[in-house]
């Protein structure tokens, strides 16, 4: 049985096997079902800033990507989900030329876009009950729970940094409060370092000491104070602190302070003022890096002179247009999104550097699917959610199964799966703490787990198709295919499954559960392309 599933394995990695690779396929006009003929959409002002610096490398973006890999992409990206059968078909079948555009904002309106954001920005602002951040876990839930309404509402941007950094009281009741908190250190120099690279997407401890102390300055009057209350705690301006001080901001301008003043406060005007060097640069990039797989400026946290984007002007013209939106998250997204160069192929050009930087503009990035997302696929297929507990009995926690794993608002809850797909600690802030790139343990894993296999057997969603599949064998191979990958199969597809089902002595359910287990274990189902 392992050789009958080794060979239809690879039958189902032919097909992603022209996306990873300079195949023979990346030579066509357009790669069936991965691209489609010519642009539905005109493009924006994005798309004329990163051609014009494609071409001074003398390249350019790459075809369009067909509705079939859109809808899968686009429903990853936003709301951590695979698209069902039904919304497929329906997208699928749908005239109107902007129904990309439509899809984007249904998208941005459901309740997963603000679960799956929330998960990103938690892993930047480190919410995790246990060591080494110790917030414990009523705090984490407030904290969660506070970024979750603050991108469900779509606050602007800079009021969301603006709460962050300026606020006082219990870490309970004020869940902002936790940002300071949730640093390892509590000297005001590693509260500049957490502040610089959240906001700012600098790592200070690369300047020297002088500049440091001069950003730690402005967090020198935080204090931090316990209560009665169980692991509860207060963040306040040091009282003993008052005198006037004079302060230097990163780019070398000064302000002198009056006494009794909390310097966290004209940082922060300095921090999101539209004339800021750093704050919008950084946050589109991060957004950027989410979407699209690699930075304008990589590592997405590492902006440094010596570290040049891609495309300046590509980075800039985000940055006006975040500002001029007022900072406005989903605008920022649904312009990405829109664009050609997001709604392009991940098929390479034949030929083409992957050690060029700026060859990540020209086409979408390949890339594995997040470890709290594919468990979440895995689920979804299989009928069942997985179940989760806190080991610190102090509050008990525990997780129904009802509840997605993008939703997990503790980073310190884990699971086997999820530490071995590469799932961050939430230790440190940087955006390179999760790891998504493939390793032998998972492969092995996913070829050889008992878990996978369960999940597969009783699956609601595919036992139609593995059930009856003596009974109308083609239609058996269309519903696996949808259901796994988002798409009907090719014709070649189609036919070397058919193929497996004449296997003597196998029985059309197992070739049905076969191939099942194939395209699972498959690139095209595994990573987000």
């Amino acid at each position: 049985m392992i050789l009958r599933r080794y060979v239809l394995l690879v039958i189902a990695c032919l097909g992603l096997g022209l996306i990873c690779s300079n195949s023979v396929f990346a030579s066509a006009t357009n790669a069936q079902p991965y691209e489609q003929a010519g642009w539905t959409s005109r493009g924006n002002v994005i798309d004329a800033q990163v051609t014009t610096a494609l071409a001074r490398q003398g390249l350019r973006l790459r075809n369009p990507c067909s509705d079939e890999v859109f809808i899968r992409r686009v429903f990853l990206d936003v709301i951590g989900a695979l698209p069902t059968p039904t919304e497929v078909e329906a997208f699928l079948s749908d005239t109107r030329p902007n129904k990309r555009a439509i899809l984007i904002e249904s998208l941005l309106s459901r309740d997963e876009y603000a679960d799956y954001w929330s998960m990103k920005w938690c892993d930047i602002l480190r919410v995790k009950a246990e060591y080494p951040i110790n917030l414990w876990p009523n705090a984490v839930q407030a904290y969660h729970r506070w970024v979750h309404t603050a991108i469900r509402d779509n606050m602007p941007y800079d009021q969301f940094a603006r709460q962050l950094l300026t606020s006082n009281g219990s870490n309970f009741r004020n869940p902002q409060v936790n940002f300071y908190r949730a640093v390892q250190g509590r000297t005001p120099v590693a509260l500049a370092k957490a502040v610089a690279l959240t906001f700012m997407g600098i790592r200070i401890e690369r300047w020297p000491e002088t500049r440091q102390s001069s950003m730690a300055a402005f967090f020198s009057r935080v204090a931090y104070k316990k209560t009665d209350e169980w692991k509860e705690e207060i963040v306040y301006p040091d009282p003993k602190s008052v005198g006037p001080m004079k302060v230097v901001f990163p780019d070398a301008t000064t302000a002198n302070l009056p006494a009794y003043s909390d310097p966290r406060l004209v940082f922060t005007d300095w921090l999101v003022s539209s004339k800021n060097p750093w704050f919008a640069r950084n946050a589109v990039n991060r957004i950027w890096f989410w979407l699209m797989g690699r930075g304008i400026i990589q590592e997405p946290d590492d902006i440094r002179p010596d570290n040049p984007p891609a495309s300046p002007e590509t980075l800039t013209c985000l940055a006006n247009a975040f500002v001029a939106s007022h900072y406005d998250t989903k605008y920022l997204l649904r312009l990405i999104l829109n664009s050609n160069t997001y709604q392009q192929s991940s098929i390479p050009a034949p030929g083409e550097d992957d050690s060029n930087p700026k060859v990540a503009f020209a086409r979408y990035s390949v890339r594995q699917l997040d470890a709290e997302v594919l468990i979440d696929a895995l689920c979804w297929i299989g009928g069942s959610g997985e179940g989760y507990s806190s080991a610190t009995p102090e509050p008990y926690t525990f997780i129904p199964k009802e509840n997605r794993t993008i939703s997990l608002a503790d980073g310190s809850i884990t699971s086997p799966f999820l530490t071995t797909f590469g799932r961050p600690s939430r230790d440190t802030g940087l955006l390179m703490e999760r790891d998504n790139k493939p390793t032998d343990t998972q492969r092995l894993y996913m070829l050889n787990s008992s878990d996978v296999q369960k999940r597969i057997d009783g699956s609601p969603i595919l036992r139609p198709y593995i059930n009856y599949a003596w009974r109308d064998k083609p239609a058996a191979v269309k519903g696996l295919y949808e259901v796994v990958l988002s798409r009907m199969p090719t014709a070649i597809e189609q036919s070397m499954a058919e193929e497996h089902f004449k296997t003597k002595g196998l029985a059309p359910r197992q070739a049905a559960n076969d191939l099942a287990w194939a395209l699972i274990n498959s690139k095209e189902f595994l990573n987000r392309h």
